[in-house]
């Protein structure tokens, strides 16, 4: 392994202990990002768009926002995700950026190249991995999908990550990536998993402070009372509904 790789899993798992996460356990994604208060918005995107970060930096604070393709698979979101977290918290002079993770193209952009390899210590752990791989299934090319299966469920990452993250650790090779990379869903099903990993989702769901925002904005006079209402409507509240709640209010 490069001076490169070594650095990105150290500050992989500084991220994790910083976090509360010890160096085996999966990461509850959306609770991680309530917990480090980043606000997160699920819009349907076009393929190649799979998220995109924003570090706005003051004297008084730091805000960090992300955009992430719920037409992307749960699994692929969560590595995105991670994927963003290399960007908001560890690359010089961050400001803002659209990725497509999950490429690691070692010739493109080389801080989405480290993005990626940071996700992937990330999202799964050396040792967590190795913990869920039999001891006679960890030589090269002898893991079976049952394992893989079990540990892309534990992880709740996508197929491609999950091999890519194999391969780097020397236990697969390109031809068992290309055998493991086919008929994911219906391997699946077989095997008794749900499947909602491999699908899309997530859509229209916001994690953060937005509506919280929305409303200091409004008590502070720096938005209308029409724009906050724009505001909630667009995070899915039914404003009508408030009324009804008015209108059948008691007091006990």
């Amino acid at each position: 392994m490069d001076s490169q790789f070594i650095n990105l899993e150290l500050l992989a798992n500084d991220f994790r202990q910083q976090n509360g996460l010890n160096l085996t356990e999966a990461i509850r994604i959306k609770s991680l990002l309530q917990k480090l208060n980043i606000l997160t918005v699920y819009l349907p995107l076009s393929n190649d768009f799979s998220g995109m970060a924003v570090k706005l930096v003051s004297n008084e604070n730091t805000k960090r926002f992300l955009l992430i393709n719920c037409n992307h698979t749960i699994g692929r979101q969560h590595f995105t995700i991670c994927h963003e977290l290399y960007h908001l918290y560890y690359q010089i002079d961050f400001k803002s950026e659209k990725s497509n993770a999950g490429t690691f193209n070692k010739s493109g952009n080389p801080e989405e190249y480290k993005a990626d390899i940071f996700a992937s210590f990330l999202l799964l752990p050396t040792n967590g991995v190795l913990q869920l791989i039999p001891e006679k299934e960890r030589v090269k090319n002898k893991i079976t999908l049952k394992t893989i299966l079990a540990i892309e469920h534990y992880y709740s990452c996508s197929r491609n990550a999950l091999l890519n993250r194999l391969y780097n650790m020397k236990l697969i090779d390109r031809g068992k990536i290309d055998e493991n990379n086919k008929d994911i869903i219906k391997n699946a099903t077989l095997y008794g998993y749900n499947t909602d990993l491999y699908q899309p989702g997530n859509e229209g769901m916001i994690i953060g402070d937005y509506g919280s925002l929305a409303r200091e904005l409004f008590d502070l006079g720096i938005i209308s009372e029409s724009s906050y209402f724009t505001l909630l409507e667009d995070i899915g509240i039914d404003l009508s509904q408030l009324d009804h709640l008015n209108t059948n209010e008691q007091v006990c």
